[in-house]
């Protein structure tokens, strides 16, 4: 079969058009030539990026050469802040910090730390070539924002021992850490605690409850109505509740037409107490005794009751023993008797004894006078009243002569007088005052010549405060002595013991040289007076075996104790009268008199005189206070003293004594006068008996001596 013969066929080539193609045109295409610049032109008129490239090449080069040098040149520092607060510090030059270290070249910086609640600090730190170097501060804390208030407010606060006001205070800045605080109130118990302050400018609240120092005392009474009388105060009428501070106190319940009834009361604070009602006792009768003459010692039922012209006491009811004597007259013997709370007076007369006096007077012209009245002249013998009489011989020219003379009946009693003349007594006269050697002024005292030479001692059992050894009985005194104006300090007892040390008591020195010496015995003070007479030239008064006293040589004029006599002679005598205080007969004291147991000693003491402020906590420097009616500093106040005296009652037999020093020992003896420590009115009183023989913080002396 013959094959089929294909024929191509000739088709024109178009191509399939596209978005992005567009088909050429007929049209002629023109061609524009871009710019043209030649290669060094171009060079020359732009740095170009390859130059610029260079340069920071250069310099980043450099910069790492200059922080390598510094890197293998610098120093580390380790700066460490102790603080409770971020802080910030700083280093002055060139510091590279990491952390809380520092890269630094050697040399000196100045490096300052900052914290919140701090004070800023800035110091000095030397780098060396060392590789590592640490450096420690310690920041210091501003000062804690305290506010303290109490309950009751308006206590003082003290902190560390230093005031600084009463509540209630607001920001009070204290140095952070441990601090004691202490509060006190007249009412209240001091209360201490310890507080712990932030610091920081951090405030911080203390409140303070204080605890009363007092208890509720409730008594009553049959009948009811009386008195209610707290150490001499009027404090209500029973019934009654009344608030007591602790301590010891004196309570008396006074109703007209009965006894009082008084009882030491001792009081705890928060401790009350129930006294119950206290049954009154019918008050005693009232007598008027005055007797002719005068001055008469009376007793009532063999107990010794004063001298006339005095009021005694009757209980009522029953008969009572009635005696009256005086030397030189016969004795009265008789009987009283009163109903309750009734009055009545009466006059006793005693009858004289007589006795003969015989005169022996040169020169016989001399005028005599016996008991103020003038003896006619020529008169050699006279009958007197068996008591002592004063005579008193005086002539122009001549000295007068006093001389005391008591009759005995079936006795003749010669009087001796030769008078001397003005200019010889003159030469003998004793000196108004001495010196010792230590530099202590002793005052001369005469007796003998005041209207107080025969007065009596102790107190009334009436009295409010009258202990049971402050027996009244009469003394006469007719010696003239001397005494210290002051107590004897520290620095003169330290010239005899070198080594005395007054101690301290809570923190108040006891020890300076113008106080007082305290911590002295009887038997210290009695052989500092021996020392002391020594050193003079003096007789003795003491006589020492083995340094010990065993007893005293009454007719010595060295150096002594007064005697109990004396010191009461001394303290009281006032005129015509004798004192109660110091200041007078009414208690408490208006004025600051002496140095007791004020407001600002109750912490040392636990007692306090109220409302009353003498300056001292402790002993005063002696002569602090204003004399008393002698010339006398501090006789009673500051310290008590020791006396001469052996300790004793003495018996209420009515017999005078005349000059008494006591016995020759004793195991005990009498310290009178109140001290720094007191604040009582039974302590206060002049009276107030005490007894001891070691030193006390609160005992100490002064001196005495015989004139002739």
């Amino acid at each position: 079969m013959p094959c089929a013969t294909l024929k191509r066929r000739s088709v024109p080539f178009r191509p399939k058009p596209t978005d992005d193609f567009e088909p050429m045109s007929n049209k002629p295409v023109t061609i524009t030539p871009s710019g043209f610049t030649p290669l060094e032109e171009a060079t020359s008129t732009s740095p170009g990026p390859r130059k610029k490239g260079r340069w920071l090449l250069v310099a980043s080069l450099v910069l790492f050469v200059l922080m390598m040098l510094f890197l293998f040149s610098a120093r580390s520092l380790h700066i460490a802040v102790a603080a409770q607060a971020p802080t910030q510090v700083s280093v002055s030059g060139l510091a590279l910090p990491f952390g809380q270290r520092y890269l630094l070249l050697p040399g000196t910086y100045q490096v300052t730390a900052t914290a919140d609640g701090y004070h800023p600090l800035t110091t000095t730190v030397e780098v060396d070539d060392r590789d590592n170097q640490a450096l420690e501060l310690s920041l210091q804390a501003l000062p804690g924002l305290v506010s303290i208030d109490s309950t009751p407010q308006g206590a003082s606060v003290t902190v560390d021992g230093e005031s600084v006001g009463r509540t209630p205070l607001v920001d009070v800045p204290l140095d952070e850490g441990e601090h004691q605080l202490l509060l006190e109130e007249n009412r209240h118990l001091p209360q201490t605690q310890t507080l712990q302050v932030t610091g920081r400018n951090v405030r911080q609240k203390v409140a303070v409850q204080l605890a009363p120092a007092w208890a509720m005392i409730s008594i009553d009474s049959v009948p009811a109505g009386a008195s209610i009388l707290l150490d001499g105060e009027e404090s209500g009428t029973t019934p009654a509740t009344i608030e007591v501070l602790q301590g010891e106190h004196q309570l008396m319940l006074q109703l007209p037409s009965f006894a009082d009834w008084q009882k030491n009361l001792r009081v705890e604070a928060a401790k009350d107490q129930d006294l119950g009602a206290i049954s009154l006792q019918p008050a005693a009768g009232e007598l008027a005794l005055s007797s002719e003459p005068s001055g008469a010692n009376v007793t009532l039922d063999g107990e010794f009751q004063g001298q006339t012209p005095l009021t005694l006491e009757v209980s009522p009811g029953k008969v009572h023993r009635l005696d009256v004597f005086k030397p030189g007259y016969e004795r009265y013997n008789g009987t009283v008797e009163m109903s309750a709370a009734s009055t009545d007076t009466r006059t006793v007369s005693l009858k004289a004894q007589l006795g003969e006096v015989r005169l022996r007077i040169s020169p016989a012209n001399a005028v005599v006078r016996i008991g103020g009245k003038t003896i006619a002249a020529g008169v050699t013998s006279l009958s007197l009243p068996a008591v002592q009489h004063s005579v008193e011989v005086s002539l122009d020219g001549y000295a007068t002569a006093r001389q005391s003379v008591t009759p005995r009946p079936g006795l003749p009693q010669l009087v001796d007088i030769t008078l001397r003349t003005e200019q010889a007594v003159t030469m003998e006269r004793i000196k108004p005052e001495v010196t010792t050697a230590l530099g202590q002024t002793l005052l001369l005292f005469k007796p003998g010549d005041s209207a107080m030479r025969d007065f009596t001692m102790g107190a009334s059992r009436r009295d409010p405060g009258r202990r049971a050894n402050e027996v009244l009985h009469p003394v006469a005194l007719r010696r003239m002595f001397y005494m210290q104006t002051t107590e004897v300090t520290n620095a003169q007892f330290r010239q005899f013991q070198p080594g005395h040390n007054s101690g301290q008591v809570e923190g108040n020195s006891l020890n300076q040289d113008h106080q007082p010496a305290v911590q002295v015995s009887w038997q210290q003070a009695a052989a500092f007076c021996n020392w002391l007479s020594a050193r003079e030239g003096l007789p003795p008064f003491y006589r020492q075996t083995n340094g010990i006293v065993t007893g005293y040589n009454s007719a010595s004029i060295g150096y002594r104790l007064p005697s109990e006599a004396e010191w009461a002679w001394a303290a009281r005598a006032s005129g015509a009268k004798l004192l109660l205080f110091p200041w007078g007969d009414a208690f408490p004291p208006t004025l600051v008199a002496e140095n007791y147991a004020d407001d600002t000693s109750a912490f040392v003491t636990g007692r306090v005189l109220n409302g009353y402020k003498d300056g001292y906590v402790a002993t005063a420097p002696v002569a602090s206070f204003k004399a008393n009616q002698h010339g006398l500093y501090d006789i009673g106040g500051n310290v008590s003293e020791w006396v001469h005296d052996a300790y004793t009652i003495p018996p209420a037999n009515g017999a005078t004594q005349e000059d008494p020093l006591g016995g020759q020992t004793g195991d005990n003896y009498v310290i009178r006068g109140a001290a720094w420590t007191h604040s009582k009115l039974s302590e206060l009183r002049l009276t107030y008996r005490d007894y001891g023989q070691a030193g006390r913080d609160d005992v100490g002396f002064r001196l005495a001596r015989y004139a002739e």
